[in-house]
């Protein structure tokens, strides 16, 4: 069994800053893949900021050069760092990551329980 744990969200006014964490245990084999997504309200969910193949990041473009996608491999952990935060920054945001377990051999996608981010204008 696997779990996502998430935390770090809260409400702020623009221009501040948040700090997001996703903390992944059980009994993992590996972790392929991780990153961030978030939906607003009415919306759908969409990509925020993901490490890829090869250890590249990629992010929305709404987001390039505020938000910082990292990792702390050793901890099973990885962050999102979120500066300059905008009214339109707000949403829940959900971490994500394609895990195999140490039961199965194939890597499945697994969700944390989402963490709402609210930013004032």
């Amino acid at each position: 069994q696997v779990q996502l744990v998430e935390s770090g969200g809260g409400l702020v006014q623009a221009g501040g800053s948040l700090r997001l964490s996703c903390a992944a245990s059980g009994s993992i084999f590996s972790i392929n893949a991780m990153g961030w997504y978030r939906q607003a309200p009415g919306k759908q969910r969409e990509l925020v900021a993901v490490f890829i193949s090869g250890g590249s990041t990629n992010y929305a473009d709404s987001v390039q050069g505020r938000f910082t996608i990292s990792r702390d491999n050793d901890k099973n952990t990885w962050y999102l760092q979120m500066n300059s935060l905008k009214p339109e920054d707000t949403a829940v945001y959900y971490c994500n990551a394609h895990i195999k377990g140490t039961s199965y051999d194939y890597t499945r996608n697994y969700w944390g329980q989402g963490t709402q981010v609210t930013v004032s204008s």
